[in-house]
Protein backbone atom coordinates (compact mmCIF):
# COMPACT_ATOMS: atom_id res chain seq x y z
CA UNK A 1 0.00 0.00 0.00
CA UNK A 2 1.08 3.26 -0.93
CA UNK A 3 1.45 5.90 1.98
CA UNK A 4 -0.84 8.88 1.60
CA UNK A 5 1.02 12.40 2.31
CA UNK A 6 -0.73 14.17 5.31
CA UNK A 7 0.38 16.27 8.25
CA UNK A 8 -0.26 13.87 11.47
CA UNK A 9 -0.99 14.93 15.27
CA UNK A 10 1.18 12.86 16.84
CA UNK A 11 4.12 10.75 15.19
CA UNK A 12 2.09 7.27 16.21
CA UNK A 13 -1.54 5.88 16.79
CA UNK A 14 -4.61 5.96 14.08
CA UNK A 15 -5.57 9.19 12.85
CA UNK A 16 -8.26 10.43 10.30
CA UNK A 17 -6.86 12.27 7.15
CA UNK A 18 -8.57 13.28 3.95
CA UNK A 19 -7.95 10.26 2.52
CA UNK A 20 -9.45 8.00 5.31
CA UNK A 21 -7.66 7.14 8.86
CA UNK A 22 -3.42 6.51 8.69
CA UNK A 23 -2.36 3.99 10.93
CA UNK A 24 1.36 3.81 12.16
CA UNK A 25 3.16 1.91 14.75
CA UNK A 26 6.87 1.05 15.94
CA UNK A 27 7.21 -2.68 15.42
CA UNK A 28 10.97 -3.05 15.03
CA UNK A 29 10.85 -6.81 15.78
CA UNK A 30 8.86 -7.51 13.00
CA UNK A 31 8.84 -8.48 9.19
CA UNK A 32 5.64 -8.10 8.16
CA UNK A 33 2.37 -5.61 10.09
CA UNK A 34 -1.13 -5.53 9.00
CA UNK A 35 -4.54 -3.91 10.24
CA UNK A 36 -7.08 -6.05 10.66
CA UNK A 37 -10.32 -4.33 10.35
CA UNK A 38 -13.76 -6.50 10.50
CA UNK A 39 -12.61 -10.15 8.05
CA UNK A 40 -10.05 -7.75 6.21
CA UNK A 41 -6.33 -7.70 6.76
CA UNK A 42 -4.66 -5.03 4.95
CA UNK A 43 -0.81 -4.82 4.97
CA UNK A 44 1.37 -1.41 5.88
CA UNK A 45 4.65 -0.24 4.01
CA UNK A 46 7.59 -0.86 6.57
CA UNK A 47 9.91 2.13 7.04
CA UNK A 48 13.53 2.12 7.11
CA UNK A 49 13.77 2.78 11.39
CA UNK A 50 10.95 -0.14 12.00
CA UNK A 51 7.70 1.84 11.78
CA UNK A 52 4.84 0.65 9.86
CA UNK A 53 2.55 2.88 8.39
CA UNK A 54 -0.86 2.82 5.56
CA UNK A 55 -3.63 4.28 5.03
CA UNK A 56 -7.28 2.46 4.97
CA UNK A 57 -9.71 4.75 2.71
CA UNK A 58 -13.27 3.26 4.02
CA UNK A 59 -12.07 3.74 7.53
CA UNK A 60 -13.83 6.36 10.10
CA UNK A 61 -14.04 7.41 13.49
CA UNK A 62 -15.78 4.54 15.03
CA UNK A 63 -13.76 1.62 13.17
CA UNK A 64 -12.26 -0.84 15.12
CA UNK A 65 -9.01 -2.69 14.41
CA UNK A 66 -5.88 -5.08 15.61
CA UNK A 67 -2.55 -5.89 14.07
CA UNK A 68 -1.66 -9.17 12.77
CA UNK A 69 2.18 -9.09 13.35
CA UNK A 70 4.17 -11.39 10.52
CA UNK A 71 2.13 -14.62 10.66
CA UNK A 72 0.85 -14.89 14.11
CA UNK A 73 -2.42 -15.79 14.24
CA UNK A 74 -3.36 -13.21 17.39
CA UNK A 75 -4.31 -10.26 17.08
CA UNK A 76 -2.81 -7.13 18.88
CA UNK A 77 -4.29 -3.75 19.93
CA UNK A 78 -2.96 -0.79 19.10
CA UNK A 79 0.08 0.50 21.04
CA UNK A 80 -0.94 4.08 20.85
CA UNK A 81 -4.84 3.49 20.92
CA UNK A 82 -6.65 6.07 21.93
CA UNK A 83 -9.75 4.11 22.80
CA UNK A 84 -10.21 0.28 23.94
CA UNK A 85 -13.83 0.34 24.02
CA UNK A 86 -13.57 -3.51 26.00
CA UNK A 87 -10.50 -2.97 27.99
CA UNK A 88 -6.65 -3.58 27.49
CA UNK A 89 -7.91 -7.37 25.55
CA UNK A 90 -10.21 -5.89 22.90
CA UNK A 91 -9.94 -3.91 19.76
CA UNK A 92 -9.06 -0.22 19.50
CA UNK A 93 -10.98 2.19 18.03
CA UNK A 94 -10.13 5.12 15.72
CA UNK A 95 -10.67 8.34 17.96
CA UNK A 96 -11.67 11.83 15.95
CA UNK A 97 -10.35 14.51 18.69
CA UNK A 98 -11.25 16.72 16.14
CA UNK A 99 -14.88 16.45 16.64
CA UNK A 100 -15.48 17.89 20.29
CA UNK A 101 -16.36 20.68 20.20
CA UNK A 102 -15.03 22.84 23.00
CA UNK A 103 -16.18 25.65 24.86
CA UNK A 104 -13.12 26.93 26.02
CA UNK A 105 -11.74 29.56 23.97
CA UNK A 106 -11.51 32.38 26.73
CA UNK A 107 -9.70 30.27 29.13
CA UNK A 108 -6.79 32.18 30.43
CA UNK A 109 -4.42 29.55 31.66
CA UNK A 110 -3.12 28.18 35.01
CA UNK A 111 -1.63 30.95 37.31
CA UNK A 112 1.23 28.30 38.39
CA UNK A 113 1.69 30.89 41.33
CA UNK A 114 -1.36 30.92 42.76
CA UNK A 115 -2.38 27.15 42.71
CA UNK A 116 -4.68 24.93 44.97
CA UNK A 117 -4.36 21.24 43.84
CA UNK A 118 -7.36 18.82 44.42
CA UNK A 119 -6.50 15.36 43.62
CA UNK A 120 -9.19 13.05 42.64
CA UNK A 121 -9.85 9.68 41.53
CA UNK A 122 -12.70 9.34 38.82
CA UNK A 123 -13.99 6.15 39.56
CA UNK A 124 -15.29 6.95 43.11
CA UNK A 125 -15.64 10.32 43.38
CA UNK A 126 -18.99 9.96 42.81
CA UNK A 127 -21.83 6.73 43.07
CA UNK A 128 -21.46 6.15 39.49
CA UNK A 129 -17.51 6.67 38.67
CA UNK A 130 -17.67 8.58 35.62
CA UNK A 131 -16.64 11.62 33.56
CA UNK A 132 -19.84 12.84 33.13
CA UNK A 133 -21.11 12.18 36.55
CA UNK A 134 -18.36 14.62 38.14
CA UNK A 135 -19.31 17.60 36.29
CA UNK A 136 -22.30 18.60 38.67
CA UNK A 137 -20.04 18.81 41.61
CA UNK A 138 -17.29 21.12 39.81
CA UNK A 139 -18.70 24.32 40.51
CA UNK A 140 -18.75 23.28 44.36
CA UNK A 141 -15.55 22.62 44.17
CA UNK A 142 -13.97 26.23 42.60
CA UNK A 143 -16.45 27.57 45.53
CA UNK A 144 -14.52 26.66 48.05
CA UNK A 145 -11.60 28.30 46.70
CA UNK A 146 -10.11 25.16 44.28
CA UNK A 147 -8.35 25.88 40.89
CA UNK A 148 -6.95 22.71 39.43
CA UNK A 149 -7.79 18.98 39.10
CA UNK A 150 -5.33 16.45 39.37
CA UNK A 151 -7.24 13.36 38.29
CA UNK A 152 -5.10 10.26 39.30
CA UNK A 153 -4.25 7.87 35.98
CA UNK A 154 -6.70 7.00 33.57
CA UNK A 155 -4.49 5.11 31.43
CA UNK A 156 -6.64 1.95 29.92
CA UNK A 157 -6.04 -1.14 32.61
CA UNK A 158 -7.96 -4.65 33.01
CA UNK A 159 -10.44 -5.55 35.52
CA UNK A 160 -13.79 -3.39 36.74
CA UNK A 161 -11.90 -0.98 39.36
CA UNK A 162 -8.41 0.28 40.00
CA UNK A 163 -6.13 2.86 40.83
CA UNK A 164 -4.60 3.60 37.33
CA UNK A 165 -1.08 2.73 37.94
CA UNK A 166 -1.00 -0.48 36.64
CA UNK A 167 -1.98 0.80 33.28
CA UNK A 168 -0.75 -0.88 29.95
CA UNK A 169 -2.13 1.78 27.35
CA UNK A 170 -1.31 5.05 27.62
CA UNK A 171 -2.77 6.77 24.81
CA UNK A 172 -6.41 5.17 25.85
CA UNK A 173 -8.72 7.09 28.65
CA UNK A 174 -10.12 4.32 30.42
CA UNK A 175 -13.62 3.01 28.83
CA UNK A 176 -14.76 2.48 32.62
CA UNK A 177 -15.44 5.90 33.35
CA UNK A 178 -16.87 6.75 29.52
CA UNK A 179 -15.83 7.63 26.26
CA UNK A 180 -12.83 9.87 25.27
CA UNK A 181 -15.46 12.51 24.53
CA UNK A 182 -16.72 12.60 27.67
CA UNK A 183 -13.43 13.88 29.29
CA UNK A 184 -12.61 16.24 27.15
CA UNK A 185 -16.61 17.03 28.74
CA UNK A 186 -15.19 17.37 31.68
CA UNK A 187 -12.35 19.22 31.05
CA UNK A 188 -14.51 21.66 29.24
CA UNK A 189 -16.61 22.11 31.97
CA UNK A 190 -14.39 22.16 34.40
CA UNK A 191 -12.86 25.17 32.64
CA UNK A 192 -16.22 27.01 32.64
CA UNK A 193 -16.19 26.37 36.39
CA UNK A 194 -12.42 28.41 36.42
CA UNK A 195 -10.99 24.87 37.02
CA UNK A 196 -7.50 23.61 35.30
CA UNK A 197 -7.23 20.11 34.75
CA UNK A 198 -3.63 18.29 35.06
CA UNK A 199 -3.63 14.43 34.67
CA UNK A 200 -1.30 11.81 36.43
CA UNK A 201 0.62 9.63 33.96
CA UNK A 202 2.51 6.15 34.50
CA UNK A 203 6.19 6.36 32.70
CA UNK A 204 7.95 4.65 35.18
CA UNK A 205 6.42 1.44 34.31
CA UNK A 206 3.29 -0.67 32.62
CA UNK A 207 0.98 -3.15 34.70
CA UNK A 208 1.81 -6.76 34.37
CA UNK A 209 -1.67 -7.77 33.17
CA UNK A 210 -2.16 -6.29 29.14
CA UNK A 211 0.65 -4.99 27.78
CA UNK A 212 1.49 -5.96 24.59
CA UNK A 213 4.13 -4.04 23.88
CA UNK A 214 7.30 -6.97 23.99
CA UNK A 215 4.69 -8.33 21.20
CA UNK A 216 5.99 -4.99 18.57
CA UNK A 217 9.30 -4.40 20.28
CA UNK A 218 11.26 -6.25 23.09
CA UNK A 219 13.46 -2.76 23.45
CA UNK A 220 10.17 -1.48 25.16
CA UNK A 221 12.31 -3.36 28.52
CA UNK A 222 15.40 -3.42 29.49
CA UNK A 223 16.99 -5.19 32.95
CA UNK A 224 19.65 -2.02 33.26
CA UNK A 225 17.82 -0.77 35.83
CA UNK A 226 15.94 -2.19 38.77
CA UNK A 227 12.32 -0.98 39.10
CA UNK A 228 9.78 -1.91 42.42
CA UNK A 229 7.02 -2.18 39.79
CA UNK A 230 8.10 -4.80 37.57
CA UNK A 231 10.21 -4.20 33.99
CA UNK A 232 12.07 -1.83 33.77
CA UNK A 233 10.89 1.07 30.55
CA UNK A 234 14.39 1.25 28.30
CA UNK A 235 14.97 4.90 27.87
CA UNK A 236 18.48 4.50 27.16
CA UNK A 237 19.83 1.72 24.85
CA UNK A 238 19.28 -0.27 21.79
CA UNK A 239 16.05 0.81 20.20
CA UNK A 240 15.26 3.53 22.88
CA UNK A 241 14.09 6.28 20.16
CA UNK A 242 10.90 4.50 19.46
CA UNK A 243 10.39 3.94 23.42
CA UNK A 244 11.01 7.66 23.86
CA UNK A 245 8.61 8.44 21.13
CA UNK A 246 5.79 6.52 22.70
CA UNK A 247 6.08 8.27 25.90
CA UNK A 248 6.91 11.95 24.76
CA UNK A 249 4.08 12.29 22.39
CA UNK A 250 1.69 10.61 24.48
CA UNK A 251 2.56 13.30 26.96
CA UNK A 252 1.77 15.88 24.18
CA UNK A 253 -1.15 14.00 22.75
CA UNK A 254 -2.72 14.99 26.45
CA UNK A 255 -2.35 18.48 26.21
CA UNK A 256 -3.32 18.91 22.71
CA UNK A 257 -6.22 16.46 21.97
CA UNK A 258 -7.28 16.89 25.30
CA UNK A 259 -6.68 20.45 26.14
CA UNK A 260 -5.03 19.52 29.75
CA UNK A 261 -3.41 21.90 31.62
CA UNK A 262 -0.16 19.99 32.63
CA UNK A 263 0.79 16.55 33.88
CA UNK A 264 1.56 15.06 37.34
CA UNK A 265 4.70 12.70 36.43
CA UNK A 266 4.32 9.61 38.77
CA UNK A 267 7.76 7.90 40.62
CA UNK A 268 9.87 9.46 39.03
CA UNK A 269 12.94 8.27 40.94
CA UNK A 270 12.00 4.83 38.85
CA UNK A 271 12.40 6.72 35.58
CA UNK A 272 16.69 5.79 34.53
CA UNK A 273 17.81 7.39 31.63
CA UNK A 274 21.53 7.98 30.73
CA UNK A 275 20.84 10.02 27.38
CA UNK A 276 22.04 13.34 26.18
CA UNK A 277 18.54 14.74 26.70
CA UNK A 278 17.06 12.82 30.01
CA UNK A 279 13.63 11.90 29.02
CA UNK A 280 11.88 14.02 31.42
CA UNK A 281 13.41 16.69 29.64
CA UNK A 282 12.40 15.24 26.33
CA UNK A 283 8.56 14.69 27.98
CA UNK A 284 8.66 18.69 29.60
CA UNK A 285 9.54 19.88 25.53
CA UNK A 286 6.98 17.78 24.26
CA UNK A 287 4.34 18.87 26.48
CA UNK A 288 5.13 22.85 26.18
CA UNK A 289 5.45 22.65 22.51
CA UNK A 290 1.52 20.98 22.49
CA UNK A 291 0.78 23.92 24.46
CA UNK A 292 1.19 26.00 21.58
CA UNK A 293 1.73 29.11 23.87
CA UNK A 294 -0.37 28.04 26.49
CA UNK A 295 0.64 28.01 30.02
CA UNK A 296 1.12 24.21 31.79
CA UNK A 297 2.25 22.99 34.75
CA UNK A 298 4.15 20.07 35.17
CA UNK A 299 5.17 18.67 38.96
CA UNK A 300 6.62 15.44 39.88
CA UNK A 301 6.93 12.66 42.32
CA UNK A 302 10.44 11.91 43.16
CA UNK A 303 11.36 10.44 46.48
CA UNK A 304 14.67 11.04 46.36
CA UNK A 305 13.50 15.16 46.29
CA UNK A 306 16.07 15.72 43.41
CA UNK A 307 15.38 19.26 42.50
CA UNK A 308 17.46 18.72 39.25
CA UNK A 309 14.04 17.73 37.56
CA UNK A 310 13.27 21.09 38.20
CA UNK A 311 16.51 22.89 37.23
CA UNK A 312 17.53 20.58 34.47
CA UNK A 313 14.80 18.64 33.17
CA UNK A 314 12.35 22.09 32.93
CA UNK A 315 9.66 20.66 35.80
CA UNK A 316 7.30 23.28 37.13
CA UNK A 317 6.85 21.31 40.68
CA UNK A 318 7.73 18.54 43.02
CA UNK A 319 5.41 17.09 45.57
CA UNK A 320 6.90 17.75 48.92
CA UNK A 321 6.80 13.65 50.68
CA UNK A 322 9.06 15.52 53.74
CA UNK A 323 5.62 18.28 54.31
CA UNK A 324 3.41 15.41 54.93
CA UNK A 325 5.60 12.84 56.85
CA UNK A 326 6.10 15.79 59.49
CA UNK A 327 2.25 16.85 59.43
CA UNK A 328 1.78 13.21 60.31
CA UNK A 329 3.96 12.76 63.20
CA UNK A 330 2.74 16.16 64.85
CA UNK A 331 -0.93 14.92 63.89
CA UNK A 332 -0.38 11.24 65.36
CA UNK A 333 2.73 11.26 67.43
CA UNK A 334 4.09 7.97 65.32
CA UNK A 335 7.48 8.16 64.59
CA UNK A 336 7.62 4.21 62.69
CA UNK A 337 8.44 3.42 58.85
CA UNK A 338 9.08 6.38 56.51
CA UNK A 339 7.80 8.72 59.37
CA UNK A 340 11.27 7.75 61.53
CA UNK A 341 13.45 10.51 60.81
CA UNK A 342 10.70 13.75 62.02
CA UNK A 343 9.79 14.89 64.91
CA UNK A 344 6.66 17.27 63.64
CA UNK A 345 8.18 20.10 65.37
CA UNK A 346 7.54 23.59 64.77
CA UNK A 347 11.54 23.93 64.00
CA UNK A 348 10.42 21.48 60.95
CA UNK A 349 7.31 23.25 59.60
CA UNK A 350 9.20 27.17 60.28
CA UNK A 351 12.25 25.35 58.17
CA UNK A 352 9.86 23.86 55.47
CA UNK A 353 8.15 27.54 54.91
CA UNK A 354 11.94 28.76 54.56
CA UNK A 355 14.08 26.61 52.84
CA UNK A 356 11.88 24.08 51.16
CA UNK A 357 12.52 20.13 51.56
CA UNK A 358 13.67 19.40 55.16
CA UNK A 359 16.58 16.43 53.73
CA UNK A 360 18.85 18.20 51.33
CA UNK A 361 21.56 15.32 51.63
CA UNK A 362 21.48 14.96 55.21
CA UNK A 363 22.26 11.40 56.88
CA UNK A 364 18.43 9.69 56.50
CA UNK A 365 18.31 6.65 59.38
CA UNK A 366 15.32 4.92 57.79
CA UNK A 367 16.83 4.12 54.44
CA UNK A 368 20.77 4.42 55.99
CA UNK A 369 21.48 7.07 53.30
CA UNK A 370 21.74 10.90 52.58
CA UNK A 371 18.14 12.31 51.52
CA UNK A 372 17.21 15.07 49.36
CA UNK A 373 18.90 17.67 47.42
CA UNK A 374 19.47 21.42 48.17
CA UNK A 375 16.26 23.23 47.98
CA UNK A 376 17.42 26.81 49.09
CA UNK A 377 16.64 28.13 45.76
CA UNK A 378 13.63 27.47 45.52
CA UNK A 379 10.45 29.27 45.63
CA UNK A 380 8.52 27.94 48.19
CA UNK A 381 5.46 27.33 45.40
CA UNK A 382 7.25 25.14 43.53
CA UNK A 383 6.75 22.46 46.34
CA UNK A 384 3.52 21.24 46.46
CA UNK A 385 2.42 20.36 50.36
CA UNK A 386 -0.73 18.19 51.59
CA UNK A 387 -2.06 16.47 54.38
CA UNK A 388 -3.36 13.72 52.35
CA UNK A 389 -2.90 12.14 48.93
CA UNK A 390 -4.21 8.46 47.69
CA UNK A 391 -0.99 6.90 48.66
CA UNK A 392 -0.70 8.22 52.46
CA UNK A 393 -4.77 7.61 53.26
CA UNK A 394 -4.17 4.15 51.84
CA UNK A 395 -0.71 3.39 54.18
CA UNK A 396 -2.42 4.01 57.32
CA UNK A 397 -3.49 0.44 57.45
CA UNK A 398 -7.75 0.96 57.63
CA UNK A 399 -7.24 4.09 55.14
CA UNK A 400 -8.66 6.23 57.44
CA UNK A 401 -8.57 10.01 57.18
CA UNK A 402 -6.32 12.48 58.83
CA UNK A 403 -9.14 14.02 61.30
CA UNK A 404 -10.31 10.40 62.33
CA UNK A 405 -6.72 10.09 63.17
CA UNK A 406 -5.86 13.13 65.28
CA UNK A 407 -8.07 15.53 67.66
CA UNK A 408 -10.53 18.07 65.78
CA UNK A 409 -8.14 21.16 66.92
CA UNK A 410 -4.74 20.15 66.09
CA UNK A 411 -6.21 18.84 62.26
CA UNK A 412 -7.77 22.21 61.82
CA UNK A 413 -4.88 23.81 63.06
CA UNK A 414 -2.54 21.56 60.24
CA UNK A 415 -5.14 22.53 57.91
CA UNK A 416 -4.77 26.09 58.45
CA UNK A 417 -1.01 25.97 58.10
CA UNK A 418 -0.99 23.42 54.79
CA UNK A 419 -3.67 26.22 53.28
CA UNK A 420 -2.45 29.37 54.40
CA UNK A 421 1.19 28.67 54.09
CA UNK A 422 3.44 29.65 51.71
CA UNK A 423 3.45 26.28 49.60
CA UNK A 424 0.86 25.25 46.84
CA UNK A 425 -1.00 22.94 48.78
CA UNK A 426 -3.34 19.90 48.03
CA UNK A 427 -6.18 18.23 48.84
CA UNK A 428 -7.25 15.00 48.44
CA UNK A 429 -11.18 14.18 47.08
CA UNK A 430 -13.57 14.92 49.89
CA UNK A 431 -10.95 16.44 52.23
CA UNK A 432 -12.57 19.50 51.80
CA UNK A 433 -15.84 18.18 53.29
CA UNK A 434 -14.26 15.99 56.03
CA UNK A 435 -15.27 12.71 53.96
CA UNK A 436 -15.61 9.96 56.46
CA UNK A 437 -14.69 7.34 53.65
CA UNK A 438 -11.59 5.47 53.52
CA UNK A 439 -9.43 5.72 50.16
CA UNK A 440 -8.30 1.95 50.44
CA UNK A 441 -6.04 0.58 47.58
CA UNK A 442 -8.08 -1.24 45.25
CA UNK A 443 -7.15 -3.40 42.19
CA UNK A 444 -9.19 -6.16 40.08
CA UNK A 445 -6.51 -8.14 38.89
CA UNK A 446 -7.12 -12.04 37.56
CA UNK A 447 -6.95 -14.48 40.39
CA UNK A 448 -3.65 -15.55 40.80
CA UNK A 449 -2.44 -11.76 40.04
CA UNK A 450 -4.90 -10.53 43.06
CA UNK A 451 -3.52 -13.11 45.25
CA UNK A 452 0.21 -11.71 44.34
CA UNK A 453 -0.70 -8.22 44.87
CA UNK A 454 -2.60 -8.97 47.89
CA UNK A 455 0.36 -10.55 49.64
CA UNK A 456 2.55 -7.41 48.56
CA UNK A 457 -0.18 -5.13 49.99
CA UNK A 458 -0.13 -6.90 53.41
CA UNK A 459 3.83 -7.07 53.37
CA UNK A 460 3.94 -3.38 52.14
CA UNK A 461 1.61 -2.29 55.45
CA UNK A 462 3.51 -4.25 57.67
CA UNK A 463 6.55 -1.69 58.00
CA UNK A 464 4.46 -0.21 60.56
CA UNK A 465 4.17 -1.70 64.05
CA UNK A 466 1.04 0.46 64.79
CA UNK A 467 -0.50 -1.91 62.15
CA UNK A 468 0.87 -5.15 63.30
CA UNK A 469 -2.16 -5.64 65.14
CA UNK A 470 -4.47 -6.03 62.18
CA UNK A 471 -2.46 -9.25 61.58
CA UNK A 472 -2.68 -8.90 57.95
CA UNK A 473 -6.32 -7.87 58.19
CA UNK A 474 -6.13 -5.58 55.22
CA UNK A 475 -8.88 -5.16 53.02
CA UNK A 476 -9.17 -7.45 50.28
CA UNK A 477 -7.72 -5.08 47.02
CA UNK A 478 -9.61 -7.41 44.52
CA UNK A 479 -12.68 -7.28 46.30
CA UNK A 480 -15.70 -4.98 44.74
CA UNK A 481 -16.79 -4.54 48.26
CA UNK A 482 -12.95 -2.78 49.14
CA UNK A 483 -13.84 -0.37 45.69
CA UNK A 484 -17.16 0.61 46.51
CA UNK A 485 -16.37 1.34 50.42
CA UNK A 486 -13.67 4.18 48.65
CA UNK A 487 -17.12 6.20 46.68
CA UNK A 488 -17.69 9.62 48.30
CA UNK A 489 -21.25 10.17 50.11
CA UNK A 490 -22.82 12.64 48.92
CA UNK A 491 -25.00 13.28 51.73
CA UNK A 492 -21.52 14.82 53.21
CA UNK A 493 -20.74 16.89 50.18
CA UNK A 494 -23.58 19.17 52.28
CA UNK A 495 -23.70 17.70 55.27
CA UNK A 496 -20.57 18.80 56.67
CA UNK A 497 -20.83 22.63 57.01
CA UNK A 498 -18.49 23.27 59.45
CA UNK A 499 -15.73 21.37 57.56
CA UNK A 500 -16.48 23.30 54.45
CA UNK A 501 -16.64 26.54 56.25
CA UNK A 502 -13.12 25.85 57.24
CA UNK A 503 -11.51 25.23 53.78
CA UNK A 504 -13.55 27.92 52.03
CA UNK A 505 -13.00 30.66 54.57
CA UNK A 506 -8.79 29.67 54.91
CA UNK A 507 -8.70 29.56 51.17
CA UNK A 508 -10.24 33.21 50.65
CA UNK A 509 -7.57 34.36 53.57
CA UNK A 510 -4.81 32.51 51.88
CA UNK A 511 -5.13 35.82 49.18
CA UNK A 512 -3.77 38.13 51.78
CA UNK A 513 -1.23 35.92 52.92
CA UNK A 514 1.56 37.49 50.31
CA UNK A 515 5.47 38.64 50.54
CA UNK A 516 8.61 36.52 51.88
CA UNK A 517 7.95 34.72 54.78
CA UNK A 518 9.92 34.38 57.98
CA UNK A 519 9.19 32.42 60.69
CA UNK A 520 10.17 31.95 64.49
CA UNK A 521 9.58 28.99 67.21
CA UNK A 522 7.37 30.56 70.26
CA UNK A 523 6.98 27.56 72.18
CA UNK A 524 7.63 23.74 72.76
CA UNK A 525 4.94 23.00 69.87
CA UNK A 526 3.98 26.94 68.69
CA UNK A 527 5.32 29.02 66.12
CA UNK A 528 4.67 32.32 64.15
CA UNK A 529 5.31 32.75 60.41
CA UNK A 530 5.00 36.22 59.41
CA UNK A 531 3.95 37.39 55.76
CA UNK A 532 3.93 41.13 55.10
CA UNK A 533 1.05 42.35 57.47
CA UNK A 534 -0.26 39.24 58.77
CA UNK A 535 0.89 36.86 61.22
CA UNK A 536 0.16 33.21 61.15
CA UNK A 537 0.34 31.26 64.57
CA UNK A 538 0.16 27.90 65.08
CA UNK A 539 0.38 26.03 68.37
CA UNK A 540 -0.37 21.99 68.33
CA UNK A 541 0.06 21.42 72.06
CA UNK A 542 -1.23 22.98 75.14
CA UNK A 543 -2.05 27.15 75.65
CA UNK A 544 0.51 29.07 75.71
CA UNK A 545 1.12 32.12 77.72
CA UNK A 546 3.91 35.06 76.92
CA UNK A 547 4.51 37.73 79.15
CA UNK A 548 7.36 38.87 77.34
CA UNK A 549 7.97 38.44 73.69
CA UNK A 550 11.67 38.26 72.99
CA UNK A 551 10.74 37.93 69.26
CA UNK A 552 10.98 40.43 66.48
CA UNK A 553 8.51 38.69 64.39
CA UNK A 554 5.77 39.23 66.86
CA UNK A 555 6.65 42.88 66.78
CA UNK A 556 3.88 45.09 65.26
CA UNK A 557 4.84 47.28 61.64
CA UNK A 558 5.23 51.36 62.94
CA UNK A 559 2.63 53.01 65.04
CA UNK A 560 0.17 50.22 63.89
CA UNK A 561 -1.39 47.32 66.32
CA UNK A 562 -2.24 43.43 65.69
CA UNK A 563 -5.64 42.08 65.91
CA UNK A 564 -6.87 39.11 66.06
CA UNK A 565 -8.30 38.17 62.18
CA UNK A 566 -9.31 34.94 62.19
CA UNK A 567 -8.86 31.47 64.45
CA UNK A 568 -9.50 28.17 63.31
CA UNK A 569 -11.37 27.68 66.70
CA UNK A 570 -13.91 29.93 66.19
CA UNK A 571 -17.67 28.11 66.51
CA UNK A 572 -18.24 28.00 62.56
CA UNK A 573 -15.98 24.95 62.10
CA UNK A 574 -16.61 23.25 65.33
CA UNK A 575 -14.64 25.18 68.16
CA UNK A 576 -14.95 27.69 70.88
CA UNK A 577 -14.59 31.32 71.17
CA UNK A 578 -10.78 32.57 71.06
CA UNK A 579 -10.29 34.57 73.96
CA UNK A 580 -8.05 38.12 73.42
CA UNK A 581 -4.53 36.54 71.81
CA UNK A 582 -2.35 39.49 72.27
CA UNK A 583 -3.14 42.24 75.54
CA UNK A 584 -0.88 44.98 75.92
CA UNK A 585 2.44 42.96 74.74
CA UNK A 586 1.34 39.79 76.56
CA UNK A 587 -0.05 37.29 74.21
CA UNK A 588 -2.35 33.80 74.80
CA UNK A 589 -1.78 31.33 72.56
CA UNK A 590 -5.43 28.98 72.26
CA UNK A 591 -4.45 25.45 72.59
CA UNK A 592 -4.18 23.17 69.49
CA UNK A 593 -4.99 25.60 67.52
CA UNK A 594 -4.34 28.36 64.86
CA UNK A 595 -4.82 32.35 64.49
CA UNK A 596 -4.19 35.11 62.48
CA UNK A 597 -3.30 38.17 63.11
CA UNK A 598 -3.37 41.58 61.30
CA UNK A 599 -2.02 44.88 61.50
CA UNK A 600 -4.70 47.57 62.09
Amino acid sequence: MANQGTTRRRAIGAEIIDGGVDFRLWAPDRKNVSVVIDDRTIPLDREADGHFRGTVADARAGTRYRFRLDDDDKLYPDPASRFQPDGPHGDSEVVDPAAYRWSDGAWPDVDKHNLVIYEMHIGTFTTEGTWRAAIPHLGALRDIGINLLEVMPVHEFPGRFGWGYDGVDLWAPSHLYGRPDDFRAFVDAARAHGLGVILDVVYNHFGPDGCYLRQFAKDYFTNKYVNDWGESINFDGDGSPGVRELVSENAAMWIDEFHLDGLRLDATQSINDASDEHVLALIARRARAAAAGRSIFLVAENEPQDVALIDDYGLDALWNDDWHHAAMVAATGRREAYYTDYFGTPQEFVSMAQFGFLYQGQYYSWQKDARGTPSLHLSPKQLVCFTQNHDQIANSGRSERLQQLTSPGRFRALTALLLLGPNTPMLFQGQEFGASTPFLYFADHNPELAKAVGKGRREFLEQFPSLLRMKGDFAPPEAEETFRRCKLDDRERVGNAEMIALHRDLLRLRREMTGTVRGALLAAEAFVLRFDNRLLIVNLGREVHLDVVPEPLLAPPAKRNWELLWSSESPDYGGTETPPVETDGRWCLPAQAAIVMKAS
